[in-house]
């Protein structure tokens, strides 16, 4: 069954299908030895697909890898930065950062730390970055001043960005510092900055950041010593179980029906 290129490339493990789509913009994948178009329709059962001149098949599919890494600052959460930064893949030894395909799912700014999930199961990607997923992640945000209840309750209800509201958010006082404040957020949609861009627009601004669970999945739990800054570790198959429970209410669609590698951002 014919399927988009990208898709293909993903399923496989090859990349993320934002990665694949830059693949074959820079001309680095061929189909029965013809340079590959974007949005171009292959049959993984007869086409020939090469990357860097190497064929890729559903046979040479690596085993899929769940990962969750605790993100530091100064990393940006891709796997190639053309400015030459550290992504989030130079933290992995080099048996995981070559040959299985990991990326990171959506992204933690190079400012923001904490839980980021790194896998090479496109499908499980592309599902949980598609705009109506509904996994809560969990922030621990510092913030200057001292925010009142007012402030406080417009941020739960929703503020205006971009002439769209966001969704409901639940927004706890933690603890009330000198010049600052500590708060826990859970968020259930993914805007670009949105934490950042809310909190500037309150008056508060957002100090540091830093994500502490992505739905059950968290940096520290009873099961799994505490997880340090810039170190991994493998999901557990309870994790992985309820993530796909989570998101097998949304269809795998191809890449050309819609935008489907929206994101996942603070």
């Amino acid at each position: 069954m014919e399927a988009r290129l990208q898709k293909v490339l993903s399923q496989w493990g090859i990349a993320s299908r934002r990665e694949a789509e830059e693949m074959i913009r820079r001309s680095r994948v061929h189909i029965n030895g013809a340079l590959a178009q974007l949005g171009q329709k292959v049959d993984p059962e007869r086409d020939i697909i090469t990357v860097d001149g190497k064929s890729v098949s559903a046979q040479a599919h690596p085993h899929l890898t769940y990962l969750l890494l605790n993100k530091p600052t100064g990393v940006v959460s891709t796997c190639y930065d053309p400015q030459g930064r550290k992504t989030v893949l130079d933290l992995l030894p080099e048996k995981l950062r070559k040959g299985l395909g990991l990326h990171p799912v959506g992204r933690l700014d190079a400012d923001s730390t904490g839980a980021l999930i790194l896998t090479n199961d496109g499908d499980l990607t592309y599902k949980l970055t598609h705009p109506s997923h509904n996994i809560p992640k969990t922030y621990q945000v510092l913030v200057k001043g001292h925010p009142s209840q007012a402030v406080l309750e417009m941020w739960r209800r929703g503020v205006v960005l971009d002439g769209r509201k966001t969704r409901p958010a639940k927004v706890t006082l933690l603890e009330t510092l000198a010049d600052k404040s500590r708060l826990e957020i859970i968020l259930q949609e993914g805007r670009n900055r949105q934490i950042r861009r809310v909190a500037e627009q309150l008056g508060h601004p957002v100090v540091k950041l830093h994500r502490i669970a992505i739905g059950s999945i968290q940096l520290q739990n009873s099961k799994q010593p505490p997880l340090s800054q810039g170190n991994y570790r493998l999901l557990r198959d309870e994790e992985i179980r309820t993530l796909q429970e989570q998101v097998k209410h949304i269809p795998s669609k191809d890449g050309g029906e819609m935008r489907e590698m929206r994101e996942m951002r603070e």
